[in-house]
């Protein structure tokens, strides 16, 4: 189902979004446009203008599909329940709003699809850059048009960004205690779109992330794991969709080096 025509596709739209709805309000945006959501996180006029965009253009495409975007979500919880039967796209308009809002990179629109829980395709836009990272599932990743395969940062220690932003006390302790001392901790980027690339391109080694919302996730996890890396649970299963109100999700640029951190995992538990 994912072919070179529906990623073509899928590319024109997202970078359609990006052009009409933010590259023109990047570092240009009024403060009534930034609102906040929640305790540490906004959304702006951008997110939902890029939303509305790919909304309608992605049910253009395959009107057989339902679409689940995050500020739709927002608004609805019962938009998830689609997420379990059916064909579905998921779209996270603008990764990395708070970057957005700062007028600081990085940040990008993440797209997927999704059949029944199971991601099948997935399309990462950096909108500064223009980078574009593709994968379908059993087709490789893809890198502006050059296959591309996962490779480690090569140092000793290996490499974490590990986000301790929605750890509790206790949580954020391990980490300092246990991982930290086998690790070069690093900041995370606050942005899937840029963390999941790092992985496949060798700045980053592991990362850990304790919301595993689908929108941020389902098309990084499905590019690396296509590319080579591997991301899953802890506890080896695989990453769905459908499955959003469980937490932690661990990726690495080699399985190698995620069965070496989730035994380290598995023992402070």
């Amino acid at each position: 189902m994912i072919t070179p025509e529906l990623t073509r596709a899928v590319e024109a739209i997202m970078r359609n979004a990006s052009d009409r709805a933010i590259a023109p309000r990047y570092r240009s945006l009024a403060s009534h446009e930034i609102i906040a959501k929640a305790a540490d996180d906004v959304v702006t006029v951008a997110d939902h203008e890029s939303e509305a965009i790919l909304t309608e253009k992605l049910a253009a495409l395959l009107p057989e599909a339902n679409v689940v975007g995050e500020e739709a979500v927002h608004a609805d919880k019962s938009v998830l329940e689609r997420l379990k039967d059916r064909l579905c796209w998921i779209v996270d308009p603008l990764d990395g709003t708070m970057n957005f809002s700062q007028g600081k990179p990085p940040f990008g629109i993440l797209v997927a699809l999704a059949d029944k829980g199971e991601t099948i395709g997935g399309w990462i836009l950096d909108t500064l850059t223009g980078r574009f990272c593709h994968a379908g599932i059993g087709t490789g990743a893809w890198i502006d048009g050059e296959r591309v395969a996962a490779r480690t940062s090569g140092e000793s220690p290996p490499v974490a960004a590990i986000s301790t932003i929605f750890m509790d006390e206790d949580a954020r302790e391990k980490v300092i205690r246990h991982i930290a001392p086998h690790y070069r901790l690093v900041d995370i980027p606050r942005c899937a779109a840029e963390q999941y690339p790092r992985l496949v391109l060798g700045t980053n080694d592991i990362s850990v992330f304790n919301r595993t919302l689908p929108w941020d996730h389902a098309a990084g996890v499905l590019f690396l794991n296509e590319a080579g890396g591997k991301a899953a649970r802890p506890d080896g299963s695989a990453y769905r969709v459908d499955e959003y109100e469980r937490r932690e999700l661990l990726g690495a640029s080699s399985p190698k080096l995620w069965d070496e951190f989730a035994e380290i995992i598995a023992r402070i538990r």
